[in-house]
């Protein structure tokens, strides 16, 4: 059986069954979990093999693509700007981006970016992935689009733009690059292990993602659709994530590579009301601004039914029934990924993996670990382990 090392507290034995039974039944290839309840790792584990023919190891100190758990960095980096008075979430995004007032979108609100319902969830045609690499020309581009829906009047998840979109009203405010605002900001003093991209010195510690089976294909889609229009523009498969140039590029929305210890070091403040082992990161007003509810109801892009505050989607049992209500803020990448801040018990759960599966959200092994840590606390999302 592949090797599972780590720690877990006498009361989330569970959580490490559902992970070893993960891993011996194949499922699972390599991944790190982390539960961390006020600032103490009660689970930290991670095993299993960096590569599909299970032949290396994964290590502490392995890394991975986490998808769009990104996001959830980058919107913190945007609430650390609200935090600061820079920033102003009701505030029209032309005010600090003058440009993207053109084609009707002078009254798009910064909060309609950071909950998916400013009508720009994509590039117009024609749309290639590495137009998105060229990170200004390609924000330029979105700036001088017209929405594909009326703004605010319900979300279409922005895929591939929302790194684009923040971090670019991060860069009119700060003079940095999304990247280098994350790694100054939250990365270096947090002391955690992430940075939005690779740099060439960590290559040798990647785990390359393994692509789901079938890949995700957008061309059955209507091409009328929202739906068609954000997933072609631009379209690319789980295995541009293994490729150079998207390593090297500044991807807020999807190019996140670090260890789950890191991405629950990043976002735990959260769930304890701002407090970081190195200071307050955030007032507790600002973290209020998580759970003002911006839609409710079927995303136009992704097709799930999502209840989206700023900057984080919020329980919604008809889409995730294992993750329970309360004061709980959420977002995971494509495949597996998951982070989630359980403000009611200052908890973060955070997984990352590199064997995806096909949902586009959560999985049937993220659903198993979360559930088993929920149980461990007493309570019964009633979604079976295994």
């Amino acid at each position: 059986m592949p090797e599972l090392n780590g720690t877990v507290s006498p009361a989330f034995e569970p959580v490490r069954d559902a992970v070893e039974a993960q891993l011996r039944g194949g499922a699972e290839v390599g991944l790190s979990l982390v539960v961390d309840i006020d600032g103490r790792q009660v689970v930290d584990l991670w095993g299993g093999h960096r590569d599909a023919a299970r032949t290396q190891p994964w290590q502490r100190d392995t890394i991975t693509n986490v998808w769009s758990v990104t996001k959830t960095v980058t919107s913190l980096a945007a609430l650390l700007l609200v935090d600061a008075g820079e920033l102003d979430v009701h505030a029209p995004v032309a005010r600090y981006w003058p440009e993207f007032a053109a084609n009707g979108k002078q009254d798009i609100e910064v909060r309609h970016l950071l909950s998916h319902t400013s009508g720009v969830s994509g590039l117009e045609h024609p749309a290639l992935l590495d137009d998105l690499y060229d990170v200004h020309t390609a924000a330029a581009r979105m700036a001088s689009q017209r929405p594909w829906w009326e703004p605010g009047t319900a979300s279409g998840y922005h895929v591939l733009s929302y790194g684009h979109l923040v971090g670019e009203l991060v860069h009119r405010l700060t003079g940095l690059s999304l990247r280098d605002f994350v790694h100054q900001h939250i990365v270096r003093p947090l002391g955690a292990d992430f940075r939005i991209g690779l740099p060439d010195a960590d290559a040798g510690r990647v785990a390359d993602v393994i692509a789901p089976t079938p890949d995700f294909d957008p061309s059955a889609l209507d091409h009328s659709t929202v739906a068609y229009r954000t997933f072609t523009g631009p379209s690319f498969g789980a295995g541009a994530a293994n490729t150079p140039a998207w390593r090297a590029a500044d991807l807020g929305a999807a190019n996140g590579h670090g260890t789950a210890l890191a991405v629950a070091e990043i976002l735990g403040p959260i769930a304890r009301g701002g407090a970081s082992a190195r200071g307050p990161l955030l007032r507790p007003d600002t973290i209020d601004l998580i759970f003002d509810e911006q839609s409710d109801g079927v995303d136009l892009v992704n097709g799930l039914h999502l209840r989206w505050g700023i900057g984080y989607a919020l329980p919604d049992r008809r889409t995730l029934p294992w993750i329970p209500e309360g004061r709980i803020a959420f977002w995971g990448g494509w495949g597996g990924s998951m982070a989630i801040m359980d403000l009611d018990r200052r908890m973060t759960i955070s997984y990352v993996m590199n064997n995806m599966g096909a949902d586009i959200l959560g999985s049937q092994r993220a659903a198993a670990y979360t559930t088993a840590v929920y149980r461990a606390l007493g309570v019964d999302a009633g979604v079976p382990l295994h």
